[in-house]
């Protein structure tokens, strides 16, 4: 059993234990008190299953009623709904979200380290064990024998390892590209492969841990994962990335873009053989046909929002399992792109628009203009009433958040007076004094990251927009489709944004800097200057003091980070399937996890 699996604040919960649950736990929930469920739509109709493909598509299959006889073949099917799922792509190079989250999720890629919940730090996977230099500028890391790729591609190495950062680090859609081309690949910086299982990295200058272990732990949408060079090499870029042969306990199967992902389970896994033989993933965006599928057994979970768990719990034999603190959500409050384009002559990012009103035209921060948007800035956030969020739509299973990347135990060190408090008419006031007495246009869109009542989240927030005078246009399109503007810094809105629990705040850091692949539309000389300081700071107590400083500039200026809540999630566990034991890796758990350790009821 692996023990650094284990999460000893997942809890399994029986139908009317889990509202009472929410009520008396200790931590995120336990003030809230959860509100009735409002009734859900009328069930819609599941995909279809027939296929159009080259090859079958699979038959939503019922999963194994007997568990299977000690070192059995694995067998049966878990079939899971998913608001998105894209097309599959593998390749560190070439996949951006959702896949990120459902290959590591499932898993059928696995990274050099995982997220170890009791000891609070990053343990070893594919590594063995890292060695760090006393002044954190070279890092060790010995790779572990006997690990073997998916589709006959051998045994792992280190030059599967280095070509694999590489991938990372060159990709134009991985969020953490820039980090793992400074960490692993600095231009005044070396790397060695003394033999086929150690590659020593020096960085060139100390690089804080944090960033570093981000790229190492999964689930999140931020690792570097591991594939086969060798399959690379034989069979092209494209066969790799839509093929992949990595090494996790699950490999890609079978897929078809826009309805599902079949995965099949790798037998004498080096970590964990599962018991079922396939998962398939089915794209079901409608909530109601997800609980439908449930209901009717051709599902065996799904991404859940909150205000089905009464639907679930007329499920006989369903099970509910409530993880706290799964992640944090917030507002991108896009077009403050104040530093030049990388590459473009020193001309601004195209959505760099001082006709938005929350764009200053200038980037001083004691300036009229500067003031003026922020007033505008303010506004926006102080409308918002988070607790009603939290109680009406999480049903209570979270709490407001002033700065995202600060949910978890880094919240404690906020000091008090960063909240955000409720106030529509001050709001009010404040568009007026920055000259919008009667609004203005806004776009606002979800971002469909597998997050808890997302939507539905971003429409009330759409709603208090409206209260204050805002002339708001809904934008709900696929996260495939909205994450290459955010790239591009070329949309102009707002976005509802959530992200994982942080290691650090400093881990979040990176997409408010110039040279980060993905941006959240908020970038600022002062935040060019500081947080590479934070980035390089290997002292605990001193990265903790910058990233103080970090959070009073942006919260005063109302600049990134702005947090809306903390939630946590609820996964509906079918008859079919038994409960996993608190084996839920930890990272990022807007994705049900942990599947290769599920067995059948």
């Amino acid at each position: 059993m692996n023990h650094w699996l284990n999460h000893p604040n997942t809890m399994i919960l029986g139908p009317l234990a889990l509202l009472l649950a929410v009520i008396l736990a200790c931590g995120s929930s336990a003030t809230a008190t959860p509100v009735s469920a409002p009734p859900t739509a009328e069930p819609t109709a599941l995909p279809s299953t027939g296929s159009t493909s080259s090859t079958a598509t699979p038959v939503l299959t019922a999963a194994p009623t007997e568990a299977p006889a000690v070192m059995a073949k694995p067998a049966g099917t878990i079939n899971v709904g998913q608001k998105e799922l894209g097309p599959y792509f593998g390749s560190p190079k070439l996949a951006g979200n959702p896949q990120i989250f459902l290959n590591n999720a499932a898993p059928i890629t696995e990274t050099l380290g995982v997220y170890d919940f009791d000891s609070n730090k990053v343990s070893p996977m594919l590594a063995e064990g890292w060695d760090i230099s006393p002044n954190g500028q070279v890092w060790t890391y010995r790779i572990r024998k006997g690990v073997q790729f998916h589709k006959g591609f051998g045994e792992m190495t280190v030059a599967d390892v280095v070509f694999s950062f590489d991938q990372i680090a060159t990709s134009e859609k991985h969020a953490r590209a820039s980090n793992a081309k400074k960490i692993f690949f600095a231009e005044d910086g070396a790397q060695s492969t003394s033999d086929d299982y150690t590659w020593q990295v020096d960085s060139g200058k100390p690089f804080s841990d944090i960033p570093i272990l981000e790229l190492l732990a999964p689930p999140r949408a931020t690792i570097a994962w591991i594939v086969s060079k060798a399959q690379y090499d034989q069979e092209g870029e494209e066969e790799a990335n839509r093929n992949t042969a990595a090494t996790g306990p699950w490999e890609i199967d079978e897929w078809k873009t826009g309805e599902f992902w079949r995965l099949k389970a790798v037998e004498n896994h080096w970590r964990q053989t599962p018991r079922f033989a396939e998962i398939v993933e089915w794209k079901i965006p409608e909530e109601s046909a997800r609980v439908a599928g449930f209901k009717t057994g051709n599902l065996d979970t799904f991404v859940m929002a909150l205000d089905s768990i009464s639907e679930v719990e007329t499920v006989e034999g369903a099970l509910l399992m409530q993880v706290p603190d799964a992640g944090q959500a917030g507002l991108n409050i896009y077009g403050q792109t104040y530093v030049p384009a990388r590459d473009g002559g020193g001309a601004p990012w195209p959505n760099y628009n001082t006709d938005l009103p929350w764009v200053s035209a200038s980037s001083d921060t004691a300036s009229a203009e500067w003031e003026t948007a922020r007033k505008v800035r303010e506004a926006l956030s102080i409308s918002i009433d988070r607790q009603a969020i939290v109680d009406e739509l999480l049903l209570g299973f979270g709490h407001p958040l002033a700065l995202r990347d600060w949910g978890g135990p880094d919240e404690k060190r906020l000091p008090d007076d960063m909240v955000w408090d409720f106030d529509p008419e001050r709001a009010k006031s404040l568009l007026a004094k920055a000259g919008y007495p009667d609004g203005f246009s806004i776009t606002l869109s979800p971002a469909l990251r597998g997050a808890p009542s997302e939507v539905e989240a971003c429409e009330a927030i759409a709603q208090y927009w409206d209260d204050i005078g805002l002339d708001v246009t809904f934008q709900n399109v696929p996260y495939g489709t909205l994450r290459p503007t955010f790239v591009a810094r070329t949309y102009e809105g707002v976005s509802c944004h959530s992200v994982a629990i942080r290691l650090a705040p400093v881990q979040g850091f990176a997409n408010y800097l110039n040279d980060s692949v993905f941006s959240y539309g908020t970038e600022h000389p002062f935040l060019e200057e500081k947080i590479p300081i934070v980035q390089g700071t290997t002292d605990r107590a001193a990265r903790e003091a910058l990233e103080l400083e970090v959070a009073r500039w942006q919260f005063d200026n109302v600049f990134g980070q702005t947090g809306l809540y903390v939630f946590d999630n609820v996964w509906p566990i079918g008859p079919k399937l038994a409960t996993w034991n608190g084996l839920v890796k930890q990272g990022d758990l807007r994705q049900i996890n942990g599947f290769e350790y599920v067995e059948p009821r």
